[in-house]
């Protein structure tokens, strides 16, 4: 029933990783700096969406009742609504990053992951509408919600990439806040 939503969510849980780069000049102090204020509040944020992503995956079985499903999925949606914007205030909060153009990848950045915030907030409340009831139409739309999750990460995925242009993906993965678990996409589509 809810395999589409968990293969979306599953496809792009490695987008935590978008940063991954090679290693490199570790010399920049300025850049270091910065990327550590950010990443020390980011890592209990990474793990909640971390954590929200498993959470619905494990309810995406044909046997999870649909009350669970929206119970589960809604607080994992509010969930990752609260990381995207407290990683959104992280990186305003840090200032401008010491890169070309700061004020303008500062500003992206942010700017990506409010968008992610209110698009979760905006699948919970989608979510939250749904009749586990009338279980034919909430899988309906479950299966709507599947474009809306790709789009929701894709404001997350314009902030990382902001970063990562501007150079910062070097010093932000040195730094132990900014690691995360890998999870592997799933090898099959849903059905």
């Amino acid at each position: 029933m809810n395999k589409k939503l968990a293969a979306a969510v599953s496809g792009s849980a490695v987008l935590m990783l978008v940063l991954a780069g090679c290693g490199g000049d570790e010399g920049d102090k300025k850049a270091n700096a910065w990327a550590k204020q950010v990443c020390d509040k980011w890592q209990p944020e990474l793990k909640k969406i971390e954590k929200a992503n498993a959470d619905i995956k494990r309810v995406s079985g044909e046997s999870s009742k649909p009350d669970d499903v929206q119970k589960t999925d809604s607080a994992a949606f509010q969930s990752q609504a609260d990381a995207y914007k407290a990683m959104s205030a992280a990186v305003a909060q840090a200032g401008v990053p010491p890169t070309k153009d700061g004020q303008a990848t500062k500003d992206a950045a942010v700017k990506g992951f409010d968008s992610a915030s209110k698009a979760y907030t905006d699948l919970k409340a989608k979510i939250d509408a749904l009749d586990p009831k009338d279980q034919s139409k909430f899988a309906d739309g479950l299966k709507e919600m599947a474009g809306a999750i790709s789009q929701a990460q894709k404001g997350s995925a314009d902030a990382y990439d902001q970063l990562k242009k501007a150079g910062l993906d070097q010093a932000m993965n040195s730094q132990k806040g900014c690691k995360v678990t890998v999870v592997a996409p799933s090898a099959s589509p849903a059905k």
